[in-house]
Order: C-alpha cells, then structure tokens, then sequence
C-alpha cells in the first residue's frame, strides 16, 4: 500500500488533533493534549500506543478506552492509536479472546477447570463467578503484559527493520547510479 495511501487514510479517521485540543470537556487537561507525541506517528509514539492499546484491551471494563487515553497521555504515546487498539477486544472477540485470557489463568495458577463445560449459561457463569473471577484477571493481567510487551518490542523491530532496509535500498540505487555514471 503507498504511503500517501496509508497517510489518507489516517488523516480520514483520525480526528484533528486541534479540535481535541479545543474540546469543551477536555479543558481540564490543559496543556498535556498539545504534547507532540500524542499525535505524531514516530517509532516511539506508535511502540508505546501498541504497548498502551492492547495492554489495555485486556482490561475487562466499559471504560477500557479512557484508561487507554489516559495511559496514552501519561506514557506520551499516540493518543488514537492507543484508544483505537483496545477495540481488539469488541463485542464480537470479546467471549474467545476473555475465555482465551480464563485459560491462561487457569493454567498460571495451577487449576483444574472449575465450571461444568456441558452448559454455557448466564446462570453458570453467574453461580460460578466466585471460582472465576481470580483465574480471569490474572489470565487478562497475564495477557496484557505479553501483548503490550509483544506490540512494544513487535514495533520496534518492524520499525528497525523497515529503516535498515530503506537505507539499504538507498545505498543500492546510489551505488547503481554511480556505476552508470562511471
């Protein structure tokens, strides 16, 4: 995909950083929304949104969005890109990828399956809550770390490896051009 392409459509979807910045209801941050990196694409900004974004997609609450805004300003990371990464885990992922999460936290602290896995119902899981709840959070506590982790150094690779390669193609074409010359 050209990057004009990729650039259109960022500046499409994501809203102007200025009219933020004017929000009525966002006065109250003052000048953290004109930090740069909350609105820059450089390899920090987006590693740390990657990290914020889907370690907060983990965190099974409505407000997922707000916690990643506010670790997004905290962190100086890209502010919609971290809002926008949590919506990995949306209404149609959210029962796999948190039953996923149950798994793994099952499987972290060494216990059998607690819930009768014949009947899926809202009166099982609500009678079972109490032997759920602990598997469940350390299983999303568990995940947020590995996929913040993963996204972080994911994007610092990919980044490397993308500027590594443009400057070695640069190098090929000067050298090409020089050869032609001589």
């Amino acid at each position: 995909m050209p990057k004009e392409l990729i650039q259109k459509l960022i500046h499409k979807f994501i809203p102007d950083p200025e009219v933020i910045k004017r929000h009525k209801s966002l006065q109250f941050l003052g000048d953290k929304l004109h930090e740069p990196n909350l609105w820059h694409l450089n390899r920090r900004s987006i590693a740390m949104a990657f990290a914020v974004g889907l370690f907060c997609a983990w965190i099974p609450t409505p407000t997922q969005m707000a916690i990643a805004a506010a670790g997004a300003i905290y962190f100086r990371a890209n502010l919609p890109l971290s809002v926008g990464l949590v919506w990995i885990t949306n209404p149609v992922t959210m029962p796999p990828l948190f039953y996923f999460a149950y798994e793994v936290g099952l499987w972290f602290m060494n216990q059998p399956t607690s819930a009768d896995q014949s009947e899926f119902s809202l009166s099982t899981v609500l009678s079972g809550l109490g032997d759920v709840w602990q598997p469940f959070l350390t299983g999303c506590f568990i995940m947020g770390i590995v996929s913040s982790a993963a996204g972080y150094f994911g994007i610092q690779y990919y980044w490397q490896y993308h500027v590594t390669k443009k400057w070695a193609e640069r190098k090929e074409k000067r050298l090409k051009a020089k050869e032609l010359n001589s």
